[in-house]
């Protein structure tokens, strides 16, 4: 008989300069249009709420909320792709909204592809609302893709 370990529950902890190789190699494997090691330096470097979650040492997801009067804005929030699935991602929103409520916010905000139907369902599960739509907010492979604009009153 085998045993299976299953692994442990994530560890969450303010990202830092020496996460970032790590945050970008995750974000290149699960997006076609990856946002730049510039990108998460800059928000970083603003004091944005930038969070990555690790199991046993492995970093495996991340998460950046801009939270300010009164608002939060899920700026990026992603589990590598072979993490997904499996709860992960819901346990790193629960902390994204807790540590907005914590910044004061009354509302926290995101933007989806309308095309990643895994990311909206676990949305619409925590009780975000559609309430507008960006037009050609996303690049796409055919051109532009739109962006639903969600969001969860807190």
């Amino acid at each position: 008989m085998s045993t299976v370990l299953k692994p442990g529950l994530p560890r969450f902890r303010p990202m830092t300069e020496a996460d970032l190789e790590q945050v970008v190699r995750i974000e290149r494997a699960a997006y076609p249009y990856p946002w730049s090691r510039g990108n998460f330096h800059d928000c970083l470097q603003a004091g944005y709420s930038c969070w990555v979650a690790e199991i046993d040492g492995e970093l495996m997801g991340y998460a950046i909320l801009l939270a300010a009067a009164g608002e939060g804005h899920v700026l990026n929030c992603c589990i590598a792709p072979t993490w997904q699935g499996r709860g992960y991602g819901r346990m790193l929103m629960d902390l994204v909204i807790e540590t907005a409520r914590g910044h004061g916010a009354e509302s926290l905000y995101l933007e989806v592809r309308p095309s990643n139907t895994a990311a909206l369902r676990l949305y619409q599960r925590l009780g975000f609302e559609g309430i507008a739509l960006r037009r050609n907010y996303y690049p796409a492979d055919d051109g532009r893709e739109d962006a639903l604009v969600m969001r969860l009153d807190l």
